[in-house]
């Protein structure tokens, strides 16, 4: 556990960006019910509101990247207006975005993004787990 946690602070500090891990980190986790975990390894840091998916972090990266649900137009136009917007990787490209954190992409669209991949899964959720938030 505390390997995991050197390792994060690591890539706070290598990365000086718009938007570091930590920062990623806590706008993910002040969402509603939202869970973090490493389901597929250490440097895979996955967060989820109500067991279901929705950001992948690859801690791995350099620079910093992360996997988020979006409406599959909106995931076209990202990806044509930003070089830093790639189809999901190992997700399906049609829901999924590839977003890499490289300075060109402004913290309030990374945020946005973040919101809609988090919204798409709670209007996906049963009745009652919507009512619960």
């Amino acid at each position: 556990m505390q390997h995991r946690e050197d390792f994060l602070k690591g890539r706070a500090i290598k990365n000086n960006y718009l938007m570091n891990i930590e920062t990623l980190r806590e706008y993910c986790l002040s969402k509603k019910a939202v869970t973090e975990d490493f389901p597929f390894g250490e440097t895979t840091l996955v967060f989820r509101v109500k067991n279901k998916i929705f950001l992948l972090v690859a801690l791995d990266a350099d620079p910093l990247q992360f996997n988020a649900k979006c409406d599959p137009g909106k995931a076209v136009e990202l990806r044509e207006e930003y070089d830093a917007v790639k189809p999901g990787f190992h997700m399906n490209k049609k829901h999924w975005n590839t977003v890499i954190i490289d300075g060109s992409i402004s913290t309030r669209l990374i945020k946005e993004m973040i919101d809609d991949s988090y919204n798409l899964i709670v209007h996906s959720l049963p009745k009652k787990s919507r009512e619960e938030l």
